[in-house]
């Protein structure tokens, strides 16, 4: 029998892994020095791909390199915030406020509708470099003009936003999820400017509409008048977002002092333990239908960093003994399962999927995946 995980080793591991090799690796091969950004892509020997380059990507990147000059990366962690910033404002950031989702190597728009994923990750960049203090005002002054201009062009008339303009179905979860994210990150940098009304309308839209009163689960895509849709290939339960929303949840929670948030958030922890762990893996699988059953059993990497943060944070916010115990246990579980993705012939690269035999997938390894991993090391850390 395996020895239980111990959760400071475990930590301590990840941790190892993302300052010695991870950084190190993608701060050389994952830099675009000619075109500027970041590349998205690795094929499994470590090629870089040269594909479109999207702001979401640009902006999972900043947080990455902000993250990790916050937690004493002795790397050029500043420089590459900057980097991607100069990419950000000279690529993305149109004039009246919006987002141009993704460009060609160079600059040139490939897309330039609206993307409500794109801008809630663009915020949440802009937030993280603001965080360390690159930008001064002007980031906050930029980020603001941004919300403002998505809820002047895209407001649902009942609550949230659009996917786009004219309005279209089905309206989804987690750009939403990202938002309530983003908008967080910048109550706590810009208190009384507007960000917490918006992080608590999201907030009350995931208790009201998101959440499946029937068994506590979030859905994932919604009519125009948010309301489930029931069947077919967009009826989907997928146990990362539930350990994601269950994070965002309780730290939302605890500020406002709703404790139906909080107990929204233990069951959809509950839940997504109980029906969306493998037993055999030991790791969170990627969907679910609406009655709970497994749709999809392979494990991709990014669910196992949710099911870090939610259980990290459980950790420490724990009220007797017992449920710290409880708790350390089953965030040791999480980073020994995260980790297992980061054994990779590639050092510093991964792997995105483990399939229901327990192998990897052979698949190239998305940049935008190490945003994930750094929530789950900076849960951990903090």
């Amino acid at each position: 029998m395996s020895p239980k995980p111990d959760f400071a080793a475990e930590a301590e591991a990840l941790k190892d892994w993302m300052f010695g090799t991870a950084l190190p690796f993608w701060a050389d091969i994952g830099v675009d020095r000619a075109a500027g950004g970041f590349f998205e892509r690795l094929s499994p020997d470590g090629v870089v791909m040269d594909d479109p380059r999207r702001a979401r990507l640009v902006s999972r990147q900043i947080y990455v390199f902000a993250t990790a000059a916050r937690l004493g990366w002795d790397g050029p962690a500043r420089e590459l915030v900057r980097h991607g910033l100069a990419a950000l404002e000279r690529d993305h950031l149109k004039a009246e406020g919006l987002v141009i989702p993704s460009v060609a190597p160079g600059g040139a728009p490939v897309r330039r509708d609206f993307d409500l994923y794109d801008h809630a990750f663009v915020l949440f960049g802009l937030a993280a470099a603001a965080g360390i203090g690159e930008g001064g005002g002007r980031l906050a002054a930029r980020a603001a003009a941004l919300r403002d201009a998505m809820r002047a062009g895209y407001a649902h008339p009942e609550a949230g936003f659009e996917e786009g303009a004219p309005p279209t179905a089905p309206l989804k979860a987690n750009p939403h999820m990202h938002l309530l994210e983003a908008f967080l990150a910048w109550e706590d940098l810009a208190p009384g400017q507007g960000w917490e009304e918006r992080a608590d309308k999201i907030a009350q839209l995931c208790l009201d509409r998101f959440i499946d009163p029937a068994t506590g689960a979030v859905h994932e895509y919604y009519d125009r008048q948010w309301r489930r849709i029931p069947e077919g290939p967009e009826a989907i339960v997928e146990p990362g977002h539930q350990f994601e929303w269950a994070w965002l949840l309780l730290r939302w929670g605890a500020r406002r002092g709703r404790p139906d948030a909080i107990a929204a958030a233990l069951r959809l922890i509950n839940l997504a333990e109980a029906q969306g762990v493998d037993a055999f893996l030991g790791l969170a699988l990627n969907e679910l239908d609406p009655a709970l059953a497994v749709r999809d059993n392979r494990a991709r990497l990014w669910p196992q960093t949710e099911r870090v943060k939610a259980h990290a944070l459980l950790r420490s916010e724990a009220a007797s003994q017992a449920e710290r115990i409880m708790a350390d246990h089953c965030a040791a579980v999480a980073v020994a399962g995260l980790r297992r993705f980061l054994v990779h012939p590639v050092a510093g690269s991964w792997w995105e999927h483990i399939g229901p035999d327990g192998q990897p997938l052979r698949e190239p390894a998305r940049a935008s995946s190490l945003y994930h991993i750094m929530g789950a090391l900076e849960a951990v850390a903090d």
